[in-house]
């Protein structure tokens, strides 16, 4: 089994950044989504993406933006991978001629499989859990059976993200083999701040697998 990716979402503040990164953070997401508890503006993120370091990929979130909000973010600092959390288009997500993310939030009678194969391009899939009243960062798990389907299916690198912790992140591993994993409010002590303590123990538990 190859090394499972870990990408830290949500970020709000350097101290944070530079902790999870010193970690081994992969990734870190910056969220644009002005719905967002965690909702960060090209000025609040360009602090953020300066104290990255050298290949630690930046991550743009979006939910439904227009094209020129998404213009406005690529002008004003350097991303490396967009993650749409909406109800993008696959043409929207391509548009861009960078790597980007499709997120599927996973719910009862959805088709998976269908849904992957219309963002085949991606770099990654991310599944996460379904919330009528939030775009992410809830909390909320899904059933990981369904996800371990996806990865055997082998359609997509597989990203899974959805009520994540320092408490179950190894048992969601060893079970789904997904090619990353990505946490937000599992590592938090409130919205946008991390834990020092739950970053570490997330850390830990995932390099112990």
């Amino acid at each position: 089994m190859s090394r499972t990716r870990i990408k830290i979402c949500g970020l709000t503040r350097v101290e944070d950044t530079r902790l999870a990164c010193d970690l081994g953070a992969d990734a870190i997401g910056l969220n644009f989504y002005p719905g967002s508890k965690r909702f960060l503006s090209t000025e609040r993120a360009l602090p953020i993406r300066a104290a990255m370091p050298a290949f630690v990929s930046a991550v743009g979130l979006f939910v439904n933006a227009g094209r020129g909000e998404v213009e406005a973010v690529l002008e004003a600092l350097h991303l490396d991978c967009l993650q749409f959390h909406g109800d993008e288009s696959p043409e929207f997500c391509r548009s861009f001629s960078m790597p980007y993310m499709k997120v599927i939030r996973v719910r009862e009678g959805l088709d998976i499989k269908a849904e992957i194969s219309k963002y085949s391009d991606s770099s990654a899939i991310l599944l996460d859990s379904f919330d009528k009243n939030a775009f992410g960062g809830t909390g909320l798990r899904f059933d990981w059976e369904v996800a371990r389907r996806c990865v055997q299916d082998g359609d997509a690198k597989i990203v899974l993200a959805g009520g994540l912790m320092a408490d179950n992140v190894a048992t969601a591993i060893e079970q789904v083999r997904p090619y990353a994993v990505d946490v937000s409010s599992g590592v938090e002590s409130a919205p946008g701040v991390k834990c020092a303590q739950r970053l570490t123990a997330f850390f830990d538990e995932v390099n112990r697998v």
